[in-house]
């Protein structure tokens, strides 16, 4: 079926519908992984996007189960160069299509994602609409304007508390929309981990008795999240806290710090970032639209990695609590490796 991606802009690139075949609208952005498309699919802190892969065949390998970050699809829309219909692989149990027909969301491939992402590069992160009709420009206006992504974090966090047990530190996680391996990686360090609604109370959390605090990455602006912002500084100093992406972020808010939106995010698989300690440049997987601000960070907190591409900040401690947090998802699978050894660190750190 034919299909358009229309951009806020005017800018409008016509291809073929694939899976699910009802239009969406959704923030327009581009991830940079030549891997990884099922994580990409399944990663809450895409909820609300269309998401563009820049590698132009994807679906060569299928999708399997055991690889989701989370319990289903969490994007807007799915845009590819080319999809693969014969993918070749002993773990393969969907097709691409398959897998986006049973979560309801549209596929939309044969445009030239070159040029799309170079006019996000451009222009920046925009809203879009892939569409299987014609649409007049009151249409077009009113679907864009519909767009409100300000609740993502309610909508992917959990609902009520799980717990999974372990011989080791007990952290508590604020779920903010946390991928699965970010868990995996702390129980195969033998942690219990406590998993909390976002919007869980200050009290409940400390109620817990636990080693740590730990804030998973998630979707969306933090400064949306001025409730979560309001219990963080009731727990600062109370526990040891550590944080990656969104997580990050509200640190640093409920620090006295600030945050800002870039011009079209940090996505994919392949982003340099520099520890300033050690002088180590590791290679690292970034999923981002909001970064913290360097200029007016608090004295307090030291900033310890940074990015080689535009020097954005990657990563602070506090020189007073037990406070350490990176932007970058040293989880990520597939990916680059050089960064595991950073929940050790946050181990440690609750120690």
């Amino acid at each position: 079926m034919k299909a358009k991606l229309i951009l806020e802009n005017g800018i409008i690139f016509e291809g073929k519908a694939f899976g699910h075949l009802k239009e969406t609208v959704g923030e327009v952005v581009f991830n940079t992984s030549m891997t990884g498309y099922q994580e990409v699919l399944t990663d809450p802190s895409y909820y609300g996007q269309i998401v563009t892969m820049t590698y132009p065949l994807i679906g060569n390998y299928g999708i399997n189960l055991d690889d989701l970050e989370s319990d289903q699809a969490k994007v807007r829309g799915f845009i590819v160069r080319e999809k693969c219909n014969n993918p070749n692989n002993w773990r393969c149990e969907f097709e691409l299509e398959e897998y986006l027909q049973k979560n309801r969301i549209i596929g939309l491939e044969g445009i030239d994602t070159r040029a799309l992402t170079k006019i996000i590069r451009n222009y920046g992160t925009m809203r879009g609409i892939i569409a299987v009709r014609d649409l007049t420009e009151s249409q077009i206006k009113s679907k864009l304007d519909s767009f409100n992504n300000t609740f993502a974090v309610k909508e992917v966090s959990t609902k009520e508390v799980k717990v999974h047990e372990g011989a080791g530190q007990h952290i508590a996680v604020m779920d903010f929309g946390i991928k699965n391996n970010i868990i995996r990686s702390f129980k195969k360090r033998g942690c219990k981990l406590t998993i909390f609604p976002a919007m869980a109370k200050s009290e409940e959390i400390l109620a817990s008795n636990p080693d740590g605090i730990f804030l998973s990455n998630g979707p969306g602006d933090p400064k949306d999240l001025g409730e979560v912002i309001n219990e963080l500084k009731k727990l600062i100093g109370q526990k040891p806290i550590t944080g990656i992406c969104l997580g990050h972020q509200l640190l640093a808010l409920a620090l006295g710090g600030d945050t800002e939106k870039l011009k079209f995010g940090h996505r994919g698989a392949n982003h340099p970032v520099k520890d300033l300690k050690t002088n180590r440049v590791m290679i690292t997987s970034q999923n981002h639209g909001y970064v913290v601000k360097e200029d007016g960070l608090p004295k307090e907190l030291e900033v310890t990695h940074i990015n080689l591409n535009d020097h954005t900040v990657e990563g602070m401690r506090h020189n007073e609590y037990r406070i350490y947090s990176i932007q970058f998802h040293p989880e990520a699978s597939p990916g680059p490796h050089d960064t595991d050894g950073i929940f050790d660190e946050f181990i440690e750190a609750m120690k």
